[in-house]
């Protein structure tokens, strides 16, 4: 266009396309507003994350035992270390 050709669409062609590129970005904007809510919904994290707890409820309660036993282990073996000092 900078050298003084006509340009190649017509103003409807530009006007259509506008409104295309409108109706996209509208669409766009509707996915991206849905993603958004799905993510930042703490609730349905919370839930998810206690239906996850509930399935794996033995093996997170050994885990918690044993890192209870090795914690104490280690905090009463710290303080006969400090004892005999």
């Amino acid at each position: 266009m900078s050298n003084g050709e006509a340009p190649t669409r017509s103003p409807a062609e530009i006007r259509a396309s506008i409104e295309a590129n409108r109706a996209e970005l509208g669409r766009a904007v509707q996915t991206l507003n849905g993603e958004v809510a799905r993510l930042t919904d703490w609730r349905a994290h919370l839930e998810k994350g206690r239906v996850e707890l509930a399935k794996h409820r033995k093996q997170v309660l050994i885990g918690a035992a044993v890192t209870g036993f090795v914690m104490g282990g280690g905090l009463a073996a710290l303080r006969g270390v400090r004892k005999r000092d």
